[in-house]
Parts: structure tokens; C-alpha cells; sequence
């Protein structure tokens, strides 16, 4: 799609702020006027539409197609949402290690279980842990808990934590990243702990870094979108 306006602006509307385009409201995929609830997150996503060039490329507007989501999927329906974050409650990587080779299994040691350990202190929800790749059963009261945790948040944030959760493969670095116990950089390594590991052993190609790259941008854009939702109105982004 070729780039059809001109100006790109912010204007409050509704309790939080909109997206004008040459003077109109920039609305989602559903046809919804993208309000946003933070005037940072709204310019956040006006500077998205505002480096487009002669065409528009969607993959370069990750704020965008994650405010798109929370507002046409996430608030409308949040179940299937919450039922696949609570999925990967149910297989957290963080739960499953290696007996061999000694030195993965140590380094996922040292890296997973302070963040097992911060989960239980901070959720009160203790992860089982095994070794091999039978699922291990989880605490029966595990679902409900994080249910609660997930009722508790506004749309635009389940979606953050939703998309957090998909790219690491963890529930409990997605709930660290959502409450900045961890930022998007030791997210992503702890999520590819052994493919760092084996990379370090044995090598790699370009495709694979290049993959992994590609990754770190997706959680780096869910970090400045979360950092947007809580960043005090009248305040810089910067």
C-alpha cells in the first residue's frame, strides 16, 4: 500500500489520545478509531506512521499492530487470549532442563531458577521441574491463579503479555517483562538459553542470527509498549 497522507499528528479523545493522519483518525484493520490510552504510547505509534515512506510496510509498525490487536481482538473477546497464555503455563520452558551436557544444565540452572524463584515470591505459584521432555504436571491450582493474574489486566496489557509469553516460549518472562523484572534482552537470551549454548559449542549460520534478531525486535517492541501504557502523561518518551 502506497503512503496516502501527509501530515501525522496526536489529539487527546476519549480519556486518552488518538492518531491523525492529513486530520483523521487512524483506525484498525476492523475499522475502530485506534484511541490509546496514553498520549506516549499514541505518539509511539504516530512516529510508526510518520517514518513510512513511499509505501507502507506493516512489519516495520510493531506498536501499531499490537494496539490493533488489543483493541479488535483482545477487548472484544480476551478468552482465547488468556486460554493460550494459560497453555504455556501449563509447559513453561523454564520447567523443563537437561541432565547432560553438564554445562547447559547448569547455565539453565543459573538462569531459570532465580526466575522460577521471583515467580513463586511474587505470584505465589511454584513451577515443577524435570528433566527430560515428559510434561511434568503442574500444581492443580496453577490455572486459576493465572487466570486471576490475567483478569487483572486492561486489554492493551494482556495483549503485551500474550505476545511477551508466544515469543519465549514462558509465561513466567513474560509476566517478568510485564512487571520489569527482566527487560526484553535477558528475556530473549534466557528464552534461547540452549540455542545460545549449542550456537557457542558448535557455530552458526546467518539465518539463525538473523532469526534471533529478528525476535529481540519483536520483544524489544513489546518493552517500549509496555513502557508507553505507564509513562505519566506530559512526560518524554525519551
Amino acid at each position: 500500500m502506497k503512503r496516502f497522507y501527509k501530515t501525522v499528528s496526536v489529539q487527546p479523545r476519549d480519556g486518552g489520545s488518538v492518531v491523525l493522519l492529513d486530520g483523521r483518525v487512524l483506525k484498525t484493520p476492523a475499522r475502530a478509531e485506534m484511541v490509546l490510552p496514553t498520549r506516549a504510547l499514541a505518539e509511539a505509534v504516530a512516529a510508526e506512521w510518520d517514518a513510512q515512506q513511499t509505501k507502507i510496510a506493516p512489519l516495520q509498525m510493531p506498536l501499531t499492530r499490537l494496539a490493533a490487536t488489543a483493541i479488535d481482538r483482545v477487548a472484544a473477546d480476551p478468552a482465547p487470549t488468556m486460554q493460550d497464555i494459560l497453555r504455556y503455563g501449563s509447559t513453561d520452558l523454564l520447567s523443563y532442563r537437561v541432565a547432560e551436557p553438564a554445562g547447559l544444565a547448569a547455565r539453565q540452572v543459573a538462569v531459570w531458577q532465580p526466575l522460577l524463584d521471583w515467580f513463586r515470591q511474587r505470584f505465589d505459584i511454584q513451577l515443577q521441574v524435570t528433566t527430560g521432555i515428559v510434561a511434568v504436571p503442574q500444581a492443580a491450582d496453577m490455572p486459576v491463579r493465572l487466570t486471576r493474574i490475567c483478569d487483572a489486566l486492561d486489554a492493551m496489557r494482556l495483549t503485551a503479555l500474550h505476545a511477551a509469553t508466544t515469543i519465549t516460549g514462558s509465561v513466567v518472562l513474560g509476566l517478568a517483562m510485564l512487571e520489569r523484572h527482566q527487560a526484553a534482552a535477558a528475556a530473549h537470551a534466557a528464552g534461547l538459553l540452549d540455542e545460545l549454548y549449542q550456537a557457542e559449542q558448535w557455530g552458526e549460520d546467518d539465518e539463525a542470527r538473523q532469526r534471533r534478531a529478528a525476535l529481540l525486535a519483536e520483544l524489544q517492541a513489546v518493552e517500549i509498549f509496555l513502557e508507553c501504557l505507564s509513562r505519566p502523561e506530559g512526560t518524554d518518551l525519551h
